[in-house]
């Protein structure tokens, strides 16, 4: 399989609603909004097979210290493939030099992953968010 990685934000609208779709994020019923969050970003990497976004990774950071991994997600049609790790590779390299990479999982049933790419379950540490339920795109 032929995988081209990037941290060019050349997707669409359409390429990252169709993304997060075909994972069922309830993200991919905003598509506005999940693009212009894409593309405020500090970082993201994007795996295409040919010109289709297979995969992604959005990265948060602070220039400096500490970056976020707010999520990863790939395509169930290219999963498999060692994309999510490739991902997390060119994150870890690009943030060597920081103190912190945290991710904080939103399923515990992921931490498996990250745990095989370096990272550790934080002691007592918990992930949570609010919710705006008037949200609309």
């Amino acid at each position: 399989m032929d995988i081209t990685y990037t941290t060019e934000r050349d997707f669409t609208k359409d390429d990252v609603r169709r993304l997060f779709a075909s994972v069922g994020w309830v993200s991919a019923d905003y598509p506005n909004h999940l693009h212009a969050a894409l593309m405020g970003s500090s970082m993201v990497f994007s795996a295409w097979a040919g010109g289709r976004l297979a995969g992604l990774v959005r990265v948060l950071d602070d220039g400096c210290m500490t970056a976020y991994v707010h999520y990863v997600l790939v395509d169930p049609e290219y999963q498999g493939h060692g994309i999510a790790g490739h991902l997390m590779t060119m994150v870890k390299d690009h943030y060597e030099d920081y103190l912190y990479v945290e991710v904080m999982p939103e399923e515990s049933g992921n931490a498996s992953f990250y745990q095989q790419h370096g990272f550790s379950i934080m002691q007592d540490g918990v992930a949570m968010q609010t919710v705006n339920n008037n949200f609309a795109d």
